[in-house]
């Protein structure tokens, strides 16, 4: 089976050319537009589906720079999410918990101005992980890129809250 970047004719890279990946997806996803299946047997139009489907999740995980960098170590063996690999660097775990405790917090004190500036560091944490990971992909560094999307998942599920709680604020 092709991998995602195959089938979207892109280079197997944690770099992609995001405006490429556009052209490519929507390309792909007007061949299998359920318009093109009116007439077609039932079969025909179950796998059209399937395709669409198929269409959709490469586009989203090469989108995604957390899917797309967890997606890379998956295709070198490594499953950046394994239970059984606990393994945690210990300051960031430390972190983890305060950041934490930092947002409930703001939450509980409804600071909107702390809950803006708590949103941006999160972002510049985001941007900053991205970066790293986007420097050991190139030097193939797969132990410290699988504890990088770790830490990227924290960042953004952390940051999907934030602004959960800002939206509720408004």
């Amino acid at each position: 089976m092709q991998n995602y970047f195959e089938l979207f004719s892109l280079e197997v890279d944690f770099t992609i050319d995001l405006n490429a990946l556009e052209s490519v997806y929507q390309t792909q996803i007007q061949v299998f537009h359920p318009d093109n299946f009116v007439t077609k047997s039932d079969k025909e139009k179950s796998i059209a589906l399937q395709n669409t489907s198929l269409i959709n999740t490469v586009y989203d995980t090469l989108k995604s720079p957390l899917l797309r960098a967890t997606y890379l170590l998956e295709l070198q063996g490594i499953n950046a999410f394994d239970e059984k690999d606990t393994q945690m660097d210990m300051d960031f775990l430390l972190s983890q918990i305060a950041l934490r405790e930092q947002l409930e917090s703001i939450e509980s004190s409804k600071d909107e101005p702390s809950l803006d500036d708590f949103i941006e560091d999160i972002s510049q944490k985001i941007k900053q992980n991205i970066s790293q990971v986007k420097q050991l992909f190139v030097v193939n560094e797969f132990d410290k890129i699988k504890n990088l999307v770790r830490e990227l998942k924290f960042y953004k599920q952390l940051n999907t809250q934030a602004n959960q709680l800002m939206d509720e604020w408004l």
